[in-house]
Formats: C-alpha cells, sequence, structure tokens
C-alpha cells in the first residue's frame, strides 16, 4: 500500500526590475539561488510584464523607473496580489514628504521643506540641496550655493508637476553616507556610500541604463548608536504605517554624521541592498536570512508549502 504524500505548493516569486534593468544591477544576483535553497523558484520580470500579475509574489528590488511612470506604478502595486514591500508601505515612501511623518514621531530627520508645484520656494540660508520629492537614483537631485540658479532647477521641476524639497545642504554627506541594511525588521549588514551629488550646479554621474547615480561604497561596521537611530527610524514608519517592523521584508535606512546621527532617508520600496560589499561567506548567510524572510512572509500571506494541500 502506498502511503499519501500531501500536495505541496510552490509559489510562483517575480523579482521586479524595470525594463532597462530586467534583472537588477547585478547587486543581487545571488539572491534566486538564495531561495532556491530554501525550496523556493523565483525568476526576475520587468515590473511592467504582465506575467508578474499572475506571480504569488512579487519582491520589489530594481524598480527605478517608477518616477517617470508613478502613477501607472502605483495602479500596478494595487493588482498584483501579493507585494513586498507592500502597496500601503510603497505608496508613502515613494514620496518624501515621509520625512515629515518620521520628524514628527521624533526621528532626528535632515531639515526639509517641501514646495507644491503651484507654491513659491523658499530657500534656507547657504549651500541648498534641491530634487523632487518623488525620485529614485538622486535622479533631479542637485546642490546650489547659487540661489538663483536653485530657484530655476525648483521651478523646472514643478513645472513638471514635481513638489520639491529642499533642505541644507550637510556637509557631513562629504565623508559619506551610512546605509544600514535590515531584513524582517533586524539588522542585517551595512556599508559606506560616497558622496553622489557633485559640485554646486553639476549633476551627478549616472550609470549606462540612466537609472540611477552611480555611488561609491564600501563595507562598514557601525557603532551601536548608529543601529539605534536606524532601528528608531524603522519603528516609526511601521507604527506610522500600522504593521510590525517584521513586516518589511527589507530597509534601508540612510545616514549621515558618526556623532548625532541624522537621516537622509528611509528606503523602503527597492533600495540597493549592497550585497557585493559583503565578503562571499556573510552574503551567503544573510541571503539566507533574506530568503527566510520570504519565507515566513509567504506564511503571513497563506502562502506556505501547505496552504494549498487538498483535505
Amino acid at each position: 500500500m502506498k502511503l499519501a504524500r500531501p500536495d505541496v505548493f510552490h509559489p510562483k516569486i517575480v523579482l521586479a526590475g524595470c525594463p532597462k534593468l530586467i534583472d537588477g544591477d547585478g547587486d543581487d544576483d545571488g539572491l534566486v539561488a538564495a531561495l532556491r535553497q530554501r525550496g523556493l523558484a523565483a525568476r526576475w520580470l520587468s515590473w511592467d510584464d504582465p506575467q508578474t500579475l499572475k506571480a504569488d509574489l512579487v519582491i520589489l528590488r530594481a524598480t527605478w523607473d517608477y518616477i517617470e511612470r508613478l502613477d501607472e506604478f502605483l495602479d500596478w502595486t494595487q493588482q498584483v496580489p501579493n507585494l513586498l514591500n507592500a502597496p500601503e508601505v510603497v505608496a508613502w515612501n515613494t514620496d518624501k514628504r515621509y520625512l515629515r511623518d518620521l520628524d514628527i514621531a521624533g526621528v532626528r530627520v535632515l531639515e526639509s521643506e517641501f514646495f507644491t508645484p503651484d507654491e513659491i520656494v523658499h530657500l534656507p540660508a547657504g549651500e541648498v540641496v534641491v530634487k523632487p520629492a518623488v525620485g529614485a537614483g538622486s535622479v533631479g537631485a542637485q546642490r546650489f550655493t547659487d540661489h538663483r540658479a536653485a530657484r530655476e532647477h525648483a521651478a523646472r521641476l514643478q513645472e513638471s508637476g514635481s513638489t520639491v524639497l529642499v533642505q541644507p545642504y550637510d556637509a557631513r554627506v562629504e565623508h559619506g553616507e551610512t546605509a544600514l541594511v535590515f531584513l524582517a525588521g533586524e539588522q542585517s549588514h551595512a556599508f559606506t556610500k560616497g558622496p553622489i551629488l557633485r559640485a554646486p550646479g553639476e549633476r551627478p554621474a549616472f550609470d549606462d541604463s540612466g537609472t540611477y547615480a552611480e555611488e561609491s561604497l564600501a563595507p562598514t561596521e557601525p557603532d551601536f548608536e548608529l543601529w539605534d537611530t536606524g532601528y528608531a527610524a524603522l519603528a516609526a514608519a511601521a507604527a506610522h504605517l500600522g504593521i510590525d517592523p517584521s513586516e518589511l521584508l527589507y530597509a534601508r535606512v540612510d545616514l549621515i554624521g558618526d556623532r548625532d546621527p541624522v537621516l537622509l532617508e528611509l528606503e523602503l520600496v527597492e533600495p540597493s541592498l549592497g550585497w557585493r560589499q559583503l565578503d562571499a561567506t556573510t552574503r551567503a548567510a544573510q541571503q539566507r536570512r533574506f530568503a527566510l524572510g520570504v519565507e515566513s512572509a509567504l506564511d503571513r500571506l497563506g502562502l506556505g508549502p501547505l496552504s494549498h494541500r487538498r483535505p
């Protein structure tokens, strides 16, 4: 007599890129293998590929053209059966006005002022950074000492329909940013990013795809103060969204300053996670944690291996 074998569900998982970077920029190359080691099959597709709508789970990884197609992108996030991070997280985090919410929650955020297309832009004294409130990869971001040039750049952004973000230029960024990576709400690894913005008035250098500014990255091991600041930002975001931090499969917290660090950005949509800055052993271990986070999310979403078992 043969023993009955339970039906095991194999969810269809997609890692989402964009038309110019369907397989990402190479940093995430190990994720498919890491998921496979946990018995999970995944493949890369551009986010606008209709096949993504047939997937059981889509994980945003390199959707870096969404700033040009924001309404279409946000509509797509609502159509995907299951998305990580979740659609409500994406809708909140694609607009940098989320910094206001974190500031109100008590997170130390770099001073930021926002101006809608019909508002007059006011600049603080000294050197400033002007960029669109909806942006990725430093597209549209420039620094200025000439306030007339800054206002002209802001006006161009407003004419295109963008809300403008104005920040005082903090010289500490010249020593680089610290990017803290969290997986499923827990501390994972970190790396540094060299200055992206060039001399005042000059545009950053972009990669061949034109979707993101080139960066100089290096591994680092921040002290507890930076990690505490990072987790406080993550917890504040989760509380604002009404979720547990563990529901965020990935997050990157960008800080400047070793003492009294200040938040530049909290990246919850499609941040580069800096895998290539890790040695092979650490990378394998942390990508396994990523895969475990995916497993946990599948269980939470009712997509675990026994979720479709017949009675």
